[in-house]
């Protein structure tokens, strides 16, 4: 079984990125709880279920990416 190195690097590339949003775009919306008075409550939720919506597509893309590489297909 033969691993294509390109595309494994690139699927590690796309977890590597979506680590910090997993770990950031939470505290966003945890913040933007917190402040529910202030009236950039909906910014800042958007943006933090923005940047977890994120995290989910690059988790989704960077391990599909990995099984292309160590599957051949």
């Amino acid at each position: 079984m033969n691993t294509n190195k390109e595309l494994l690097n690139k699927g590690i590339k796309f977890l590597t990125i979506a680590l910090p949003c997993l770990f950031i775009g939470p505290a966003i919306i945890h913040f933007g709880f917190i402040n529910k008075l202030q009236p950039s409550f909906y910014l800042i939720l958007g943006i933090g279920i923005a940047i977890c919506i994120t995290a989910m597509v690059l988790m989704f893309l960077g391990l599909n990416t990995i099984m292309k590489s160590l599957f051949n297909k």
